[in-house]
């Protein structure tokens, strides 16, 4: 499924496509410079990958934006596993924050699920990314446990309802 949006001001249209194994480098990029992993989180996405394997062995999403020419600017994207349901990676450029690209991301990610027959999509999210969850329908759930070294922090755990597909 491929998604289309205009933005809000006339600007370039965004899309939201499946990503290919020639994404991995830009995506991997976006994560490891995300601003929400500073300070006492970088730690968490130094050295991480989004290599062309995870790519090819799940379902990940990629919105883009033109940027001129033929070029496309990746603006965020999202993983979602099936099983068991989740939301594995969100991340969206951070000069793309604000701008609609989370939410679209979010309704992409819920029709997947739907046409995947998924009921529910849980999602650990990270602390500061729960304000976001909930303004887009999660409902929080509980809260995921520290896993030193790798993860220092609870985190809180939530989930998205799933309406089935007609």
């Amino acid at each position: 499924m491929t998604s289309s949006i205009t933005r809000p001001g006339g600007g370039p249209a965004v899309t939201v496509r499946r990503a290919t194994a020639g994404d991995a480098r830009r995506l991997t990029r976006l994560v490891r410079g995300s601003r929400a992993y500073e300070g006492p989180y970088a730690g968490m996405v130094a050295g991480y990958r989004v290599g062309p394997d995870y790519i090819e062995a799940h379902r990940v999403f990629v919105a883009t934006g033109a940027t001129g020419g033929a070029d496309e600017r990746v603006l965020g994207f999202y993983s979602l596993l099936l099983a068991p349901p989740e939301l594995d990676l969100m991340f969206v450029a951070n000069d793309a924050q604000g701008l609609g690209i989370g939410r679209l991301l979010v309704a992409h990610m819920r029709a997947e699920a739907a046409t995947a027959g998924l009921d529910h999509v849980r999602v650990v999210s990270h602390p500061p990314a729960e304000g976001f969850y909930r303004s887009v329908g999660a409902l929080r759930t509980g809260t995921d446990a520290a896993h030193p070294p790798a993860v220092a922090w609870d985190r809180p755990e939530l989930v998205f309802p799933i309406s089935p597909s007609v």
